[in-house]
């Protein structure tokens, strides 16, 4: 009898900005090579936006991992409102899926279903009926 091949899982592609504030200038090329020395990252540098695209595979990294990487260098990221909300975004929703990738897959419909019918025995409902069941079937 043939295993089937243990397969690696599919890689979860992720493609990001890194925005960069004004000040001090020239930020972007330094950035570029910091992060361009990590594995399995794929960095392109834009100087004229002040921005780093990176692309990597979720299970190697995170856009907070490679930010927080970035500010301990002592980097300034952009700090603008839209920024901010747009990153806090994508760091809940990127720990989502991590969170989800670990997570055992259950089987909601059954696991409901039981406590659905556990509750409704145990619960008083209009289905009740008190009467006897010789009297309920006298004909």
């Amino acid at each position: 009898m043939k295993r089937p091949l243990a397969t690696k899982p599919a890689a979860i592609r992720k493609e990001r900005s890194v925005l960069f504030s004004k000040f001090p200038p020239g930020q972007v090329p330094e950035a570029s090579d910091v992060l361009a020395k990590l594995e399995h990252l794929e960095v392109e540098a834009h100087v004229e936006r002040r921005s780093v695209d990176v692309a990597y595979d979720l299970r190697e990294h995170s856009l907070e991992e490679l930010e927080t990487t970035l500010e301990d260098k002592g980097f300034h990221l952009d700090n603008t409102l839209l920024s901010k909300m747009m990153r806090a975004l994508i760091y809940y929703v990127e720990e989502t899926q991590l969170h989800n990738l670990d997570a055992p897959d259950r089987l909601l419909k059954k696991s409901q279903n039981e406590a659905y019918t556990h509750a409704w025995e145990r619960h008083p409902h209009g289905d009740h009926d008190d009467t006897p069941p010789e009297w309920r079937e006298y004909k």
